[in-house]
């Protein structure tokens, strides 16, 4: 059985619950039984409906050998059946280890290996990649082989791969079968580096983290959640999967982004709430403006990747919703936001007020930044590799984001970047975030991210990769003619400029910026100067 690997402090008494997640799953369904539950393509199941399939999935996990304590390994688009696998995982007391489908066979057979599970769940085939064949590769390597559930099969299997469709049998419907101290998540998160951390989480922390939601957005039964974020992430596994049972709406699924389909999905199923990442807010955003009308969505948390603060402005005035910035991780998923009622600068210049009873400080690193350290009651349980827990955690609890930010008088936090985001020009500490955001602000870019370049001299300048809006590129001379009119400091102005056509992203839309270091190591390509 896989344990917590940290003993947090308690928590303030009445703050965690002692049931376990599934529970929300039963009770939604005695209370809300007939009503919408998931919406998957042209799949629509109600709560009756979803339990039933859960209950009888649960019994054939069990029946395959998964017991409190396993690990199931769940790579799965945003399908119906990624949240009935969770749910019976779930409801076997299992340990839920979520893989983003954009793994490929090396991180795949990083993570099985570590987690060694009792049961890998995984589509026959997703955008055009075999999954099937994959695991073939893989399961001679693994130290322990795991039974193969296939969702949506296209063709023959072999021994050891069972299709998903079968495994719904008639068993124990009860809930609860671990307790809520136990842990439920194993998510490795790789992040905006290259190596895997095995993060844990126990019903109650997780379970603490949604209510936190909930209760400061006082969401409801009628409250459609939108999940385009994968299920099988930190953001879409909390709020596409755990929180529409505890409220008793429905989750409106999309597996491939789409900004149109997207919206359509929204107003045809009449959706309020959304967390998603700047990707996605800026795709809705563009297609509401190109369409002219208003957005059913009430509430739109955008947070995972640095969110422009006129982003933020533009999707208020074109959607009509309550967009705000919010800041977490995979260890701590979210602790700050802005909140129903505060003024806009909190919500669109900073990434908002803390959550709850929650306590952070900084560790300063000079300009007024420091590396931020929280602390609070949805804090993870320790890495599932105990030797990290070491560096992440200080003497007295606090957890090391790696992130940089300010506070401000009011309380607002705002994220400065990571450590390795601050570029140490002839000594003098730049926030790449700052410059970020200003780049943002320019009428050919899309998307920018600012990474340092050695130099002999300097130590280190300044290089800004730029993916350009439709039309022709800017130049260089052009972005720091921008930035100089906008008051930024000579200083902070890059001194190369890239054009891409994408930015490498991880899948919660986090900038993979060690991928840009490799590019500059390399000098593969030429620089714009």
């Amino acid at each position: 059985m896989i344990r917590a690997t940290r003993q947090a402090d308690p928590p303030s008494p009445g703050v965690y619950s002692d049931a376990t997640l599934d529970a929300h799953l039963t009770r939604a369904a005695a209370i809300h039984g007939d009503r919408p539950a998931l919406v998957d393509g042209a799949t629509r199941l109600t709560f009756a409906e979803l339990v039933r399939r859960v209950a009888g999935c649960a019994a054939a996990f069990a029946r395959i050998g998964v017991r409190r304590g396993d690990v199931v390994t769940i790579i799965l688009p945003n399908w119906w059946e990624a949240v009935v696998a969770i749910q019976a995982a779930l409801r076997l007391g299992a340990v839920v280890n979520p893989v983003v489908p954009i793994y490929r066979g090396l991180e795949v057979g990083f993570i099985l290996n570590q987690a060694q599970p009792s049961l890998v769940v995984v589509p026959h085939r997703f955008r055009n990649f075999d999954y099937v064949a994959m695991m073939r590769e893989l399961l001679p390597t693994l130290a322990r082989r795991p039974t193969v559930a296939v969702a949506r099969v296209d063709g023959p299997l072999a021994d050891g791969f069972v299709s998903f469709d079968t495994l719904d049998e008639a068993g124990p419907t009860d809930f609860g079968r671990g307790k809520a101290t136990d842990v439920s998540l194993l998510l490795y998160t790789s992040g905006t580096t290259a190596d895997p951390k095995g993060v844990l989480h126990t019903h109650q922390t997780l379970d603490y983290e949604v209510r936190s939601i909930v209760d400061l957005f006082a969401l409801g039964a009628d409250d459609a959640v939108f999940a385009p974020s994968p299920l099988t992430h930190i953001t879409g596994y909390l709020f596409g999967v755990l929180m529409p049972p505890m409220l008793g709406s429905a989750a409106i699924c999309l597996d491939i982004w789409d900004a149109a389909k997207g919206l359509a999905l929204v107003e045809e199923n009449a959706c309020r709430f959304v967390m998603a990442a700047t990707p996605f807010l800026q795709g809705l955003t563009d297609a509401y403006e190109e369409r002219g009308t208003k957005s059913t969505l009430k509430t739109f948390l955008c947070g995972g990747a640095d969110v422009p603060p006129a982003l933020i402005r533009r999707a208020r005035q074109v959607m009509g919703t309550e967009v705000s910035r919010i800041y977490g991780s995979s260890e701590f998923p979210t602790f700050c936001t802005g909140r129903p009622g505060d003024d806009l600068s909190i919500a669109a210049d900073t990434d908002g007020m803390p959550i709850g009873p929650v306590s952070c400080r900084l560790e300063e690193v000079g300009d007024g930044m420091g590396e931020l350290l929280v602390k609070g009651p949805d804090l993870f349980a320790g890495y599932s590799d105990a030797a990290l827990n070491r560096d992440a955690f200080t003497d007295d609890g606090y957890f090391r984001t790696g992130d940089l930010a300010r506070i401000d008088s009011r309380g607002a936090i705002t994220i400065c970047g990571r450590n390795k985001d601050i570029i140490n020009r002839g000594g003098e500490k730049i926030s790449a975030k700052q410059v970020e955001d200003l780049l943002h602000r320019h009428e050919s870019v899309m998307q920018a991210a600012v990474v340092a370049m050695p130099d002999p001299v300097l130590v280190e300048k300044m290089c800004a990769f730029v993916v350009p809006r439709p039309g022709r590129p800017p130049t260089l001379a052009e972005l720091t003619q921008f930035l100089d009119g906008a008051g930024l400091a000579r200083q902070k102005f890059p001194e190369r400029l890239e054009i891409l056509d994408s930015l490498p992203m991880t899948a919660s839309g986090k900038v993979q910026k060690f991928k840009l270091r490799q590019i500059l190591a390399g000098d593969r390509m030429g620089g714009r100067q």
